[in-house]
C-alpha cells in the first residue's frame, strides 16, 4: 500500500517561524526608539546652542541681556520661536539691566534630562 505524503508546514515548523518573525520584530522597534531618542536629544542641543548664540548676540547689540526669549524675535535674533519651548530662561538680577541670565531645560518636555 502506498502512503499518501501531506504537502504542508508542521505546526512545529510555523511555531518556529512565528518566534523568529517575534524576536525580528522585537529588535526592529528597540533599534528605532534609540534612533529616535538620540534624534531627539542631538535636536535638543541644536536648539539651545540656537538660543544661547540669539541671547548673545542680543548682548553684543544691545549691551543687556533680552528681558524674555519672545524679546529676541522682536529684535531679529530668534526667527523660530519655536526653538525656545523646551526651555525656561531667566534675565538676572531681577529687574533691568541684565547682567547675567540661565537658561534650563523644561521639566517634562523633550529636552529633559539632556547634558548640554
Amino acid at each position: 500500500e502506498e502512503k499518501k505524503q501531506d504537502k504542508g508546514f508542521t505546526l512545529v515548523e510555523l511555531l518556529i517561524v512565528i518566534v523568529i518573525l517575534g524576536i525580528l520584530a522585537t529588535v526592529t522597534v528597540f533599534a528605532v526608539q534609540g534612533i529616535t531618542t538620540r534624534g531627539k536629544e542631538t535636536a535638543c542641543r541644536a536648539d539651545h546652542k540656537t538660543l544661547l548664540t540669539a541671547i548673545e548676540a542680543n548682548m553684543a547689540d544691545r549691551g543687556v541681556f533680552p528681558a524674555s526669549l519672545a524679546e529676541l524675535a522682536t529684535n531679529g535674533l530668534l526667527a523660530d520661536q519655536g526653538v525656545s519651548q523646551n526651555f525656561t530662561y531667566t534675565p538676572l538680577p531681577a529687574v533691568a539691566p541684565f547682567t547675567s541670565y540661565t537658561l534650563t531645560a523644561t521639566a517634562l518636555q523633550d529636552c529633559d534630562g539632556v547634558a548640554f
